[in-house]
């Protein structure tokens, strides 16, 4: 049985803007704005841990991942599979990405998925 399947969960939605995160239901397509800014929120997923409000290198990580347009789900979007996907923390793991999406002509958001930058993943 799906995790997510059964109850309409809330999803996290960050503002990268202000390092905050909140907990609410999709809009049908409508923006959300920010409690503090009023810029518009960034969908993160189910499985989104955010960082440290202080911790301006892991915010700038998660801004990384956010603009390529991934999200931070389990396996599955159903919430089958509880092994999260591999998404970068640091910057260093953002540059060494990038690095090799530029080299090689792999889209950014591929390369932001790769454990090991530089072996190809196997789908």
């Amino acid at each position: 049985m799906c995790h997510y399947g059964m109850t309409h969960y809330k999803l996290h939605f960050a503002c990268v803007a202000c390092r905050v995160s909140f907990k609410r239901h999709p809009a049908d397509g409508r923006e959300q704005p920010c409690p503090n800014c009023g810029r518009a929120l960034v969908c993160a997923g189910h499985d989104f841990a955010p960082p440290p409000r202080r911790d301006t290198a892991a915010w700038s990580a998660v801004a990384a991942v956010l603009a390529a347009g991934l999200r931070y789900e389990g396996l599955e979007a159903c919430g089958c599979g509880k092994q999260p996907r591999f998404r970068p923390r640091t910057r260093a793991e953002v540059r060494a990405r990038l690095a090799v999406a530029a080299r090689t002509g792999l889209p950014a958001a591929q390369a932001l998925t790769r454990r090991d930058p530089t072996t190809p993943e196997a789908d």
